[in-house]
């Protein structure tokens, strides 16, 4: 029996690569369609190849929260995100994690392309943080597209030097900028309206829940922002703009 295009979510489900491929015409032409609407790229394949490598690549739609991978878990496919955002950070054994970067929809998660080029395991661990839809090329298509496809193999490491800029961006900003600077660019960035815990932001910083906690009233009581239950509301973007600024 062919698997439908977009299943129910699966309740406690891990998540990983092995279920049965699509095979259903009508499910590849659906698939097809999606694909070349978010990775362009695709469109340089011959139509049958095309269709092959998505007959091959699991395609798996989860839930916002679920563990997608984790530190020194096997790699089995490089995921191409269709729907939602995954978020890529490193925990750490006191529980703090720092966020690395985010795969939006029309991007591959490049620490998984590290992982199958250098045949290692996951060094950090990756989080559905809506509703996700991705393609999983296996590893072995994976290899044949880097070596065959030159569009692909761009776009891998174009991917890479885009991430390594941001992530470099990130070290700078930890090292050399205080905090409360750092969280007031966040909220400039994110707003005017952030949805998020202020544990969602300690960790977007690499700091903890009550620093941040205790920052965000500061700029509260400055007439900054206001604060809602898993809402910031940025009311002075100007002074707020400034102070990041430093």
């Amino acid at each position: 029996m062919a698997r439908a295009l977009v299943g129910d979510f699966e309740d406690g489900a891990d998540f990983d690569y092995h279920f049965p491929p699509v095979t259903a015409r009508s499910d590849i032409a659906a698939l097809r369609a999606l694909v070349l609407a978010r990775f362009p790229i695709f469109a340089q394949l011959p139509a049958a190849r095309l269709d092959a490598l998505l007959a091959q690549s699991p395609l798996r739609r989860v839930p916002a929260g679920s563990v997608l991978f984790e530190p020194n878990m096997p790699c089995t496919g490089f995921p191409l995100v269709l729907e939602g955002s995954v978020r890529v950070s490193k925990p750490a054994p006191n529980g703090r994690e720092l966020v690395l970067y985010r795969v939006s929809p029309g991007e591959g998660c490049i620490l998984s392309g590290a992982c199958l080029l250098g045949q290692t395991e996951y060094s950090a661990r990756g989080v559905a943080e809506s509703d996700v839809m991705l393609l999983g090329i296996p590893s072995e298509q994976f290899h044949e597209l880097i070596l065959q496809h030159e569009p692909f193999r761009r776009f891998v490491f174009d991917m890479y030097g885009a991430r390594l800029a941001e992530v470099m961006e990130a070290v700078e900003e930890i090292a050399f900028r205080r905090l409360d600077q750092r969280l007031a660019q966040l909220l400039i960035q994110r707003g005017p309206v952030v949805n998020a815990t202020h544990q969602n932001l300690a960790d977007e910083l690499g700091s903890v829940r009550e620093v941040v906690s205790r920052l965000l009233r500061g700029f509260e009581e400055r007439g900054w922002v206001k604060l809602e239950r898993e809402r910031v509301t940025v009311v002075d973007p100007k002074s707020l703009a400034a102070f990041a600024r430093g």
